[in-house]
C-alpha cells in the first residue's frame, strides 16, 4: 500500500477551498447519475476540481446487507463486528487521512492499511492526485460522497469532518417515490434486494434544515427534475454557498448546547412532575379523610391537575433560562420554590372544598 509520502503530489499547502457534498436518497433514485454529471461539469463550467467517492465501489453489497440494522433500529444496533460497520468506519478514517494530506497536515499515527491504497487509487483514477498544485491559488475542490446516507447520524459524521478541517459542507437529497426506485432497481445489472430498498425507505431521514442548523446547506431534489441541466443553478448556488461558508470548529457546539439545555430542562421537569404527583396524591388522601364529597373529588383532581401543568411549565422555562445563562449551582434547585408554592396552593384548594 502506498504510504502517506505517496500523497505529496496532492498536498494543497493549506490553500484553496473545499466542500464535502453528501448525496443521499434511496437506491436507484439517481444519485450516481447526478454524481457523475457533477464530476464532468464542475471542472468545465466552474473551473473546480471534483472527485467522487462512491461507497458502492468500496463496500461490497453483500456486506452492506448483512450488516444493516433491522427496521426502526439505529445504526448502532447493527452487530458490533459487522463488516458493514467496519467498512463505514474505515472509509471515514480514509477520508480524514485524505483531507489531512490535502491540507499538508501530519498523517494519523500508525501505518496505512492495505485498503488505503485502494481508496487512494479511486482518486488517482479521477486525476485528482498526480501533480495537484497547492497554495492560495488552488482551484476549489468538491468531494462528492455518493451513498444512501439514510440515517441523519451518518451524514453528521461527515459534517464533523468538515468542521474539524474547516471545510464547506452541504447535502443533496434525491427524493424519489419508492415504487419508481424499485422499478429502476429491477432494471439494474446487480439490483439491490427489494426488501432492502423497502426497509431503507422506512427509515430514511431526509434533511431538516429548519430543525437542525448543521443541515442548513441542503437541497431536496425531485427525481423527476434532478437532471443537472435543469437544476444546475440551484446545485451550483448550494455548492458555492457551502464553499464560501466553511464550517467553523465551534459551530457544532450550538447543537450540543441546545441538546444539553433540553436534557437539563427535561430532567428538572421530570423531578418536579414526580414531586407534584406525590403532593396531589397526599392532598387527595387528605381531602378524602376530611370527608370531601365523592361528587367533588373529580373537580378537585381537575383543579390540582391544572395547577400542576402551570408549575411544570414554569419549571421548564426556568431550567431553560438557567441553562442558557450558564449559571449552574449544585445547591440550587430551580423548581424548589415553585414546588413549595404548589404545595400551599394545593392545600388552599382542598380547604376551599372542606369549607363548603
Amino acid at each position: 500500500a502506498p504510504s502517506d509520502a505517496g500523497t505529496a503530489g496532492m498536498e494543497r499547502a493549506g490553500g484553496g477551498s473545499a466542500v464535502l457534498c453528501v448525496l443521499c436518497g434511496l437506491p436507484a433514485a439517481g444519485k450516481s447519475t447526478l454524481a457523475r454529471a457533477l464530476r464532468r461539469q464542475l471542472p468545465l463550467r466552474q473551473g473546480w476540481d471534483c472527485a467522487l467517492l462512491a461507497y458502492d465501489d468500496l463496500i461490497p453489497q453483500e456486506e452492506r446487507e448483512r450488516g444493516e440494522p433491522s427496521v426502526g433500529e439505529p445504526p448502532s444496533a447493527a452487530p458490533q463486528d459487522s463488516a458493514w460497520k467496519r467498512r463505514r468506519r474505515e472509509l471515514l478514517r480514509h477520508l480524514e487521512r485524505l483531507l489531512r494530506a490535502l491540507r499538508s497536515g501530519p498523517a494519523p499515527a500508525g501505518p496505512a492499511p492495505p485498503s488505503w491504497g485502494r481508496f487512494l487509487s479511486r482518486f488517482a483514477e479521477q486525476g485528482l492526485l498526480p501533480g495537484r498544485g497547492g497554495g492560495p491559488g488552488a482551484r476549489p475542490l468538491c468531494l462528492v460522497l455518493d451513498d444512501n446516507f439514510y440515517y441523519r447520524s451518518m451524514r453528521y459524521e461527515v459534517f464533523q469532518l468538515a468542521r474539524k478541517y474547516s471545510l464547506g459542507f452541504c447535502q443533496l437529497f434525491l427524493e424519489c417515490p419508492l415504487e419508481l426506485c424499485l422499478h429502476r432497481n429491477r432494471l439494474r445489472g446487480r439490483p439491490v434486494p427489494e426488501g432492502t430498498v423497502r426497509r431503507m425507505a422506512q427509515r430514511m431521514e431526509a434533511p431538516e434544515p429548519e430543525k437542525n442548523p448543521w443541515e442548513r446547506h441542503s437541497l431536496i431534489l425531485s427525481c423527476s427534475a434532478c437532471a443537472p441541466e435543469d437544476e444546475h443553478a440551484q446545485i451550483i448556488n448550494l455548492l458555492s454557498t457551502a464553499l464560501e461558508n466553511p464550517v467553523k470548529q465551534n459551530e457544532g457546539n450550538a447543537e450540543q448546547k441546545e441538546a444539553d439545555r433540553a436534557t437539563c430542562a427535561a430532567s428538572a421537569v421530570h423531578r418536579a412532575d414526580q414531586t407534584c404527583r406525590r403532593i396531589i396524591s397526599q392532598t387527595m388522601k387528605e381531602a378524602k379523610d376530611r370527608n370531601v364529597l365523592p361528587s367533588e373529588m373529580q373537580s378537585l383532581a381537575e383543579e390540582l391537575s391544572k395547577l400542576k401543568a402551570g408549575v411544570l411549565e414554569e419549571v421548564r422555562q426556568g431550567s431553560h433560562l438557567e441553562s442558557e445563562s450558564g449559571q449552574h449551582s449544585p445547591s440550587f434547585d430551580p423548581s424548589a420554590s415553585l414546588l413549595c408554592s404548589f404545595q400551599l396552593e394545593a392545600t388552599n384548594v382542598v380547604n376551599k372544598y372542606i369549607l363548603k
